[in-house]
């Protein structure tokens, strides 16, 4: 015996096939923005400057060769940091640029992890930190 059809079981089948069709469009668009996120981030992997600034979440800055930027783990090598020392005498502030490497531990490289970077900029060919790792690396 079947029941014939009525006005609430067609709109509860309509209901039933619109909130299926509104899950299907969100999945599909959720799988999208990943994958464009993930490839955009995955092509910005490569820097047409030879250095680029690293800015971390505890306000550090290192300034070196980025590979592997959109993996969970970067790596940043050949890397200098600026170092401010304070003239007591005088109070007069100078920076200075230090290569890593020379710490007791000797590390030749970084590996970050991609949630402590907040954002990374290239070193421009002409400015002032790049100069003074060409003038270093001589």
């Amino acid at each position: 015996m079947t029941l014939p059809a009525t006005a609430e079981t067609g709109t509860s089948k309509q209901r039933t096939f619109w909130i299926l069709g509104c899950l299907v469009c969100l999945l599909l668009g959720l799988f999208i923005g990943h994958a464009v996120t993930y490839h955009g981030m995955r092509a910005a992997s490569s820097f047409t400057t030879p250095y680029q600034a690293v800015l971390l979440s505890n306000g550090s800055v290192y300034y070196g060769k980025l590979s592997g930027y959109g993996s969970g783990h970067p790596v940043l090598t050949d890397v200098y940091y600026i170092l401010s020392k304070t003239n007591p005498d005088d109070k007069q502030v100078t920076n200075v640029l230090v290569k890593r490497g020379k710490e007791l531990h000797g590390p030749d490289r970084m590996y970050l992890n991609a949630r402590q970077i907040v954002f990374v900029e290239p070193v421009g060919p002409g400015s002032k930190v790049a100069q003074l790792i060409s003038e270093a690396s001589q």
